[in-house]
């Protein structure tokens, strides 16, 4: 997980989504005297900026005044980006579909996420001076536009051959799609050390990735054994399509003899090199972010913030918490940003919103998890305004103090993670974003908390105000390798992402909110496949879709 250095611009095509979204209208005005109107709806969008950009328009219908149109609209959906996008409709009047002589029937503004996160979003149609356009309203429906089947392989071998002069070999496999221009890797599972009977974790594989969703299409497997030199020995190789390897599975196993073809030329009586044993290939749905999202998870955003003595006094203009005339701090810049997109796909819009390293009243002791409005049965703030509010309130009440301890408020968020882990559905997942100006005291601790944490439905991101020695965050951020507690325990997967504000101070707001939310998607996706956990609506389990399997 790249820190956020420079330009996230590249990073943005792996966040990608292609969504289709198709438009109906009901009780449009009616602008022809003699006949209805002949409607036709025009797609703009804008991502910054006062410009807005049309993206393309869908057919004309005749003389209707609930139409249904049929072009759909094929758009790039970024979740880290607030995407506007805003619905025209025309009466058509000429035959050339000119908007100069059509007359309007209104419009309605929305962003992607909120057509996302409905998935079906009816509104009603407005004038440019935003009197309602009659009774007319619009309906979008949004729909992923994606291959998203993968393969689950469960794969062992037996009698390989002994590679190395001291142990056995330590055996891995590669997976190969053909393409026009040669083989291409699309899997590499781990190594098994020291093992010629090995057994493979489970692991899947994109059907597209795999075979271009054609299952008829030969896959090429190479066995390999490991070594530390990075110039592994070639065990052996088979081939097969994605239907052999499906109908050899159904009964107990599919087995492929591995076959090194130097050996086989030089050795008389060469049999193999041992057996690949495939015990599981199956077709599987792999949800995306989207139809989580789509499919009725809830995404819970809570929001920590550092009221450590090492801001400074909030009286003074060299604090970081000190709020300028026109309003402005780091802290509220960040808070707007981030919140901006992620209330999107809050239903009911209340975040609960925490302190930490502060005294409090009445007693002033130091709290390392008190919610801001101070009210601890009810800690939510109303929108990201509410929670503007609350901090703005907040500030003159407390002592900034000490020290910066995170794992208090990791462990509450994860606390509420494990609670929902236990409906074995995506129901929820949650997001804390934690604002601090830098140095971690309790950095063992937040280690143990993080590498938890990974284990449930969270993603911590934290955003980095002032110009501190940020190093201590950038372990956190697992970009480096696998992040590991202090008793050594690996974390399950990179759940943190660190961005230092100062880098997109200057840039639009955006920008920030790009690169501090641009992993969450995938984070949640791949968390919730991985434990085999479906959107709460329509978990009913898929199909298997490959064209040509047998049933499963």
């Amino acid at each position: 997980m790249a820190a956020a250095g420079g330009t996230p611009g590249p990073r943005v095509a792996d966040c990608v989504t292609k969504v289709s979204l198709s438009v109906s209208c009901d009780n449009l005005l009616d602008m022809d005297s003699f006949s209805k109107s002949d409607p036709l709806c025009v797609l703009f969008m804008n991502s910054s900026g006062p410009h807005w950009c049309e993206i393309g328009r869908t057919e004309k219908i005749e003389n209707c005044l609930n139409p249904s149109f049929s072009k759909t609209f094929v758009i790039d959906y970024y979740f880290e980006m607030v995407q506007k996008l805003k619905f025209e409709v025309y009466d058509i009047d000429s035959s050339n579909c000119s908007l100069q002589d059509a007359d309007f029937l209104g419009e309605m503004e929305c962003t992607l996420g909120q057509v996302v996160s409905s998935r079906k979003l009816t509104k009603p149609l407005v004038m440019k001076d935003k009197r309602p356009a009659g009774k007319g309203t619009i309906t979008i429906c949004a729909e992923e536009r994606t291959d998203n089947r993968a393969v689950e392989f469960e794969i062992a071998a037996r009698k390989l051959d002994k590679k190395d002069f001291f142990g056995k070999s330590d055996p891995f496999l590669e997976f190969y799609k053909q393409t026009e221009s040669g083989w291409q890797l699309a899997h590499r599972t781990e190594v098994v050390k020291n093992n010629l009977n090995p057994t493979w974790r489970r692991f899947r594989v994109p059907l597209q990735s795999l075979c271009g969703g054609d299952v008829e299409k030969s896959i090429k497997v190479d066995c390999y054994d490991y070594n530390n030199s990075g110039s592994h020995e070639i065990i052996g190789s088979f081939q097969a399509t994605l239907c052999q390897i499906q109908q050899g599975s159904q009964t107990y196993a599919a087995e492929f003899e591995c076959i090194n073809s130097k050996k086989k030329q030089k050795k008389k009586g060469y049999k193999n090199s041992g057996v690949i044993v495939i015990k599981q290939c199956k077709v599987v749905k792999e949800y995306t972010f989207l139809d989580y999202i789509m499919g009725g998870c809830q995404i819970n955003f809570t929001i920590a913030i550092d009221f450590t003595g090492s801001n400074g006094d909030p009286k003074s203009p060299l604090s970081l918490h000190y709020i300028n005339p026109q309003g402005y701090n780091e802290y509220l810049a960040a808070i707007w940003a981030v919140g901006n997109v992620i209330q999107d796909y809050d239903s009911d819009k209340m975040f609960p919103a925490f302190g930490f390293g502060a005294q409090i009243p009445p007693t002033w002791q130091v709290s390392h998890e008190f919610p801001i409005n101070f009210n601890p049965s009810n800690p939510f703030c109303a929108g990201i305004e509410g929670v503007v509010g609350a901090y703005q309130q907040c500030l003159p009440q407390v002592k900034l103090y000490g020290p910066t301890n995170f794992s208090p408020i990791i462990n509450h968020a994860a606390h509420f993670g494990r609670q929902a882990l236990q409906q074995k559905t995506a129901s929820q997942y949650f997001v804390l974003l934690i604002i601090t100006d830098g140095v971690i005291t309790d950095m063992d601790q937040t280690l143990n908390a993080i590498v938890n944490a990974s284990r449930l439905p969270m993603s911590i991101i934290i955003v980095g105000v002032g110009g501190a020695d940020f190093s201590a965050m950038e372990v956190l951020d697992g970009d480096d390798g696998i992040l590991r507690s202090a008793t050594g325990e690996a974390a399950m997967r990179d759940i943190v992402q660190f961005v230092p504000f100062r880098q997109f101070q200057n840039g639009p707001q955006e920008m920030l909110a790009q690169s501090v939310l641009a992993e969450v998607p995938g984070q949640m996706a791949s968390f919730f496949n991985t434990m085999g956990l479906m959107p709460p609506q329509g978990n009913t389990p898929p199909p298997d879709l490959s064209a040509s399997a047998p049933p499963q």
